[in-house]
């Protein structure tokens, strides 16, 4: 590996400073349009897949985020054949769960978890003022994605978080 340092121009913006979740869907562009409805996605990106396999890949931007996705059976057409089968994974092909939360910060929770619930979003935590200072929300998604929005509302020294925490629960 190059133990030189990344120079910025070598990094698109849109992913200088952060890691990009990458989710696998049943039905991507049924999500695209869930994401938009919901959550005021923009669909930036769309490659779909040879001889009409669904969207092998896509990207989106949730308020800042970028957030990239695919149809799980799509990604296999991206496959090395000598490598064998993909390992992209759907939510649905794990029982319905994910070991990933995906948080997003917003300007308004509250209105954003009316959107939601209305495209079809199932709201796990109704919007919360929480002890770290956010009004929280978790929900979701129809493919099985959890989702954390967050308004921030103020910001909370360690000590003060440690304290609040304590008498939280």
């Amino acid at each position: 590996m190059d133990e030189r340092t990344t120079d910025a121009i070598e990094i698109p913006d849109r992913y200088r400073y952060a890691v990009i979740p990458h989710i696998m869907v049943d039905d991507a562009a049924a999500a695209i349009d869930f994401y938009q409805r919901a959550f005021g996605a923009r669909e930036d990106v769309r490659i779909d897949a040879p001889g009409g396999g669904g969207v092998m890949h896509a990207e989106i931007t949730v308020g800042r985020s970028v957030l990239m996705l695919g149809d799980a059976g799509a990604a296999e057409a991206d496959t090395d054949a000598e490598a064998g089968p993909s390992s992209f994974t759907a939510p649905s092909s794990l029982g319905g769960g994910t070991s990933v939360m995906l948080h997003v910060f917003v300007p308004d929770v509250d209105s954003l978890a009316k959107r939601a619930q209305a495209a079809g979003a199932e709201i796990l935590q109704p919007p919360t003022d929480m002890f770290h200072g956010d009004r929280t929300v978790i929900l979701k998604d129809p493919s099985g994605h959890t989702w954390v929005f967050l308004t921030h509302l103020e910001d909370v020294p360690e000590d003060e978080l440690r304290r609040r925490l304590a008498t939280a629960g």
